[in-house]
């Protein structure tokens, strides 16, 4: 139930936001986008912390942390969760990828950059594996949490804050728009909805399996 409501309140904004990013930029992407350059090249040692925190918690680090814990749970006897987490990561960096080239939207531009990324803007490849990232990590903890909201909601607060704030360094260092990394979060939110859908049938081997591997 709640990931056919996660999907359903994801899909519709991020087709509005395939829409807008295909068309010539709008006031809200470039008022926001000059706002925080502006406050960035006037601010050198937060410009620094930014660019610390986007390389800290970028594309490769959740791939190998997702990778890592895949292994882990894959030796420790749940096959079923490693093989989601791995298929889910790699399926949403590939649809990523796939719609970049699909939009072909051109990255921020300033006579007086602080920073630079490769590549084409949308979706943000920073913000969709965040996303991804921490999403898959909290549901893999699920069958530890289960009957603990608390924990729970900490959980998914940590998860949020996290690819909130990667987001924000991607528009504040003038690498991305904020209808980049907007898409990108819906697009991770969406994966993550359709994977688990697509993974209903194997969810509760799984979750016994997890929740033995996370066992002490």
């Amino acid at each position: 139930m709640i990931a056919r409501l996660a999907f359903a309140l994801t899909v519709i904004p991020f087709g509005l936001l395939l829409h807008v990013a295909r068309q010539p930029l709008n006031g809200l992407d470039m008022a926001v986008a000059h706002d925080l350059h502006a406050h960035a090249v006037a601010n050198p040692a937060w410009t620094r912390l930014m660019a610390f925190w986007t390389d800290a918690l970028g594309p490769a680090t959740w791939r190998v942390v997702v990778v890592g814990v895949a292994a882990w749970l894959a030796w420790r006897g749940a096959p079923l969760a490693a093989g989601w987490a791995l298929i889910t990561t790699v399926a949403g960096g590939l649809l990523g990828e796939g719609l970049k080239l699909l939009i072909d939207r051109a990255r921020p531009i300033f006579p007086d950059p602080v920073s630079s990324a490769p590549g084409l803007s949308f979706p943000s490849g920073h913000a969709l594996a965040a996303t991804l990232g921490a999403g898959v990590l909290v549901l893999l903890a699920r069958p530890v949490l289960r009957g603990r909201p608390l924990p729970t909601a900490l959980a998914w607060t940590a998860a949020a804050l996290l690819a909130l704030s990667v987001s924000y360094t991607r528009v504040a260092l003038g690498v991305h728009w904020v209808s980049d990394v907007v898409g990108g979060m819906l697009l991770g939110v969406a994966v993550l909805a359709v994977s688990v859908l697509a993974f209903k049938p194997v969810r509760r081997r799984r979750s016994r399996a997890t929740a033995h591997a996370l066992s002490p």
